[in-house]
């Protein structure tokens, strides 16, 4: 289940985040932060004509999995899910554009 989605602008900023639970939101924002620095260090390697966007799993731990997606204009969309009870696999997890 998707615990929370963030918006975060090509300055860095986050613009958007929705959780479903109050409680884990500063982890989850923290969770979210680290795997920006992920992002850049991907973007910083990629080709300068990057077809992907889709980044996929970005930052791991017990309880969650980060999912991100950049676009073209450097805005990113992080996913955090709870991977507890997670039954897919994250090559089976995708964006849908």
């Amino acid at each position: 289940m998707a615990l929370c989605v963030a918006v975060v602008s090509k300055e860095n900023a986050p613009k958007y985040v929705a959780s479903l639970n109050p409680e884990d939101e500063l982890q989850i924002q923290y969770e979210i932060h680290s795997s920006i620095d992920f992002v850049e260090e991907k973007l910083k390697t990629g080709k300068k004509d990057m077809r992907e966007l889709y980044l996929g799993l970005l930052y791991s731990t017990e309880n969650h999995k980060v999912y991100g997606y950049v676009t073209n204009t450097k805005v990113k969309f992080f996913v955090v899910i709870d991977s507890s009870n997670l039954l897919l696999r994250d090559n089976e997890i995708r964006f849908v554009s």
